[in-house]
């Protein structure tokens, strides 16, 4: 079984809980009450050596600071997971997309949009991979994870929705 080190950082948003695998590469970042978060777990390390970077990026984006994270990432997904995600992490900081939009950038029928979202759901990195620039065709928030007021509060942050 292989290693998962984890932390926690206060921040805005509350307390996040970032996990990482043996080579330092962030596997997850969840919220407090986050549906489907992950606590921690019996044989997880506790080392906040691995995520320096991580802390030191999020402070920054979270204080306006940073537009763009370089963090080693590693997700297990499905295919069609993996290809949703990757099209997440093509969304612009300050910019928006649709549940469709994600469809079509992923060559996905207009009908895999139940998917789509269902992908966008799982997703295990809030915030690094920013699946709360995905909104609703008409521009309503739909679904986060974290909870809409989090996703209204990092939209305002980038700048994509006025303060």
């Amino acid at each position: 079984m292989e290693a998962t080190y984890w932390t926690d950082l206060d921040t805005p948003l509350g307390r996040l809980l970032l996990t990482a695998d043996a080579d330092g590469a962030l596997t997850s970042l969840s919220m407090p009450g986050q549906k489907g978060g992950r606590t921690v777990q019996d044989g997880w390390r506790h080392d906040p050596g691995p995520f320096r970077a991580a802390d030191e990026q999020l402070t920054a984006y979270l204080a306006g600071e940073l537009k763009e994270f370089h963090l080693p990432l590693r997700t297990h997904g499905t295919e069609f997971r993996e290809r949703v995600w990757a099209a997440l992490d093509a969304v612009p900081y300050g910019g928006t997309t649709t549940y469709g939009e994600i469809a079509a950038r992923i060559g996905a029928p207009r009908a895999a949009v139940r998917a789509v979202g269902g992908a966008i759901g799982a997703n295990p990195l809030l915030i690094v991979r920013p699946c709360h620039r995905v909104i609703g065709a008409d521009g309503s928030m739909t679904g986060y994870a974290g909870g809409l007021e989090r996703k209204v509060w990092l939209l305002k942050l980038e700048g994509a929705l006025p303060v």
